[in-house]
């Protein structure tokens, strides 16, 4: 089973939307294997960016993820980066579809509620930065196989 990580950003936490985004990965039929609240320490947000470091946004980004609480998580399942990714809508909410994430909670790029990965590269990048192996729980389902073929 593939592996990704998923990230409340702090415009989520704030606004209270952390429990219905995390209920639509659950619906979807995805499970959650690693979950925590916490507050982003600065050297963590710039090596979660820093492909971004150059970049004239690189300041104003670490200033606003680590000014508020986030929710963390790691979902596991069959093709779920590239689902996670669909589910969360554009970057940019502008150009998110209707019934996405950011297409439903989300109005600008700078407060777009969530991040997710982008690759099954970047998922265990991300996942190594805020997980350590003993915070991440592997069960069954007792509903897999109405999920799985």
């Amino acid at each position: 089973m593939e592996r990704t990580f998923v990230m409340v950003k702090p415009d989520g936490v704030q606004r209270n939307l952390a429990g219905k985004i995390i209920s639509k990965f659950e619906e979807r039929g995805y499970k959650i294997v690693g979950l925590k609240m916490m507050q982003m320490p600065q050297e963590l947000a710039e090596q979660h960016y820093g492909e971004h470091k150059e970049k004239p946004f690189f300041q104003p980004l670490i200033q606003y993820i680590t000014s508020g609480p986030i929710v963390a998580m790691v979902l596991e399942g069959k093709g779920v980066v590239r689902a996670a990714r669909k589910m969360m809508g554009a970057t940019n909410p502008q150009e998110a579809d209707p019934g996405t994430i950011r297409g439903t909670y989300a109005v600008e790029i700078g407060r777009n509620v969530i991040h997710g990965s982008d690759s099954v590269d970047s998922a265990k990048r991300e996942i190594e930065l805020y997980f350590k192996p003993e915070e991440l729980v592997s069960y069954q389902l007792a509903g897999d196989n109405w999920i799985y073929e």
